[in-house]
């Protein structure tokens, strides 16, 4: 039997069916839907909306993970659900994508996300109040947290980004230039996303 955590609601919260009683996992489904999501915006080259459900002292590690040099937290939502529907809900006016070749190329330049949480705001007002209609008050908190800049240690970005693939290229050298979000960034251009290689073993050697 293929685990909960495996269903397709995990790539797409909107789709959540927890409260229709058919988790096959209630315990897992608690601990990790039912639990309070936030609603964000990140630039990361270009600005996404996107959902997280830990946001500490006005930060997510998962805006750092992203590589977002710019995030704001829109609002606290009650559930994995309520979060994806809302996320629905901006995707009709915002990208919820990250380019990660924008993403890596450079420093992307500043934008007023507060300004623009209050224009996507009143967009999809239609929307939220629909959401509150059929899940309560309670379902959608609007967050007054300001937006927040993150800095990465980068010393050159890359003009072409080239990926390098582990699988296809056991070994490799070079000079660390840069660190922003997932990836390590090398001289020739190279990046290499050290997420993808969890579990591997790697042997790290420095001159």
């Amino acid at each position: 039997m293929k685990l909960a955590q495996c269903d397709t609601c995990i790539i797409k919260p909107e789709l959540c069916h927890y409260e229709k009683g058919t988790c096959r996992e209630p315990a897992w489904g608690e601990a990790n839907c039912l639990s309070d999501h936030f609603v964000y915006l990140a630039n990361t080259g270009t600005v996404k909306v996107g959902i997280t459900r830990h946001v500490t002292d006005g930060v997510s590690s998962r805006w750092i993970d992203q590589g977002a040099t710019q995030a704001i937290a829109i609002m606290r939502v009650q559930n994995r659900l309520t979060s994806g529907l809302v996320e629905m809900a901006f995707k009709e006016h915002i990208a919820d994508k990250t380019n990660w070749r924008t993403m890596l190329k450079s420093q992307p330049e500043q934008v007023d996300l507060a300004a623009l949480k209050e224009s996507l705001l009143e967009q999809v007002e239609a929307d939220l109040d629909e959401i509150i209609e059929e899940y309560g008050f309670q379902a959608i908190d609007i967050t007054n947290t300001p937006a927040i800049d993150i800095c990465y240690p980068v010393e050159q970005y890359p003009e072409k980004v080239k990926s390098i693939n582990l699988d296809k290229e056991l070994t490799f050298e070079g000079t660390l230039l840069g660190i922003k979000g997932q990836y390590l960034m090398l001289d020739g251009d190279r990046v290499i996303n050290m997420r993808k290689y969890s579990g591997y073993n790697l042997q790290v050697e420095t001159a």
